[in-house]
């Protein structure tokens, strides 16, 4: 549990830090946040390290979990209600996630 908690919020700074250069760029947005965009993703690159697993292991199962916190921004901050397709997606990500998590390892 301690694992994906550390994945949602290591894809809450990943989608901030794209999010506000996309604020900036596409909707005229004050070019400074830049500066906390930056910051969030230099957080969200550390909050990586943090895991025990190996790096190339961590990420793919961290793609799970980046997909449905994705789908819940676009539900909270973007207003769109994710689907039914949208829904099946994050259940296929997350089964996904789990095998790589908790396949017995040698």
């Amino acid at each position: 549990m301690r694992t994906f908690a550390l994945f949602v919020v290591t894809a809450l700074t990943e989608i901030i830090g794209c999010y506000l250069p996309w604020l900036w760029l596409k909707q005229g947005a004050s070019v400074w946040l830049l500066l906390p965009a930056a910051a969030s993703l230099m957080l969200f690159a550390w909050l990586l390290t943090l895991h025990p697993d190996a790096s190339g292991r961590i990420y793919a199962a961290y793609g799970g979990v980046y997909v449905s916190v994705a789908l819940l921004w676009l539900w909270a901050v973007d207003g769109v209600r994710p689907t039914l397709w949208d829904a099946a997606g994050v259940a296929l990500c997350l089964a996904g996630m789990l095998v790589i998590m908790l396949a017995p390892r040698s």
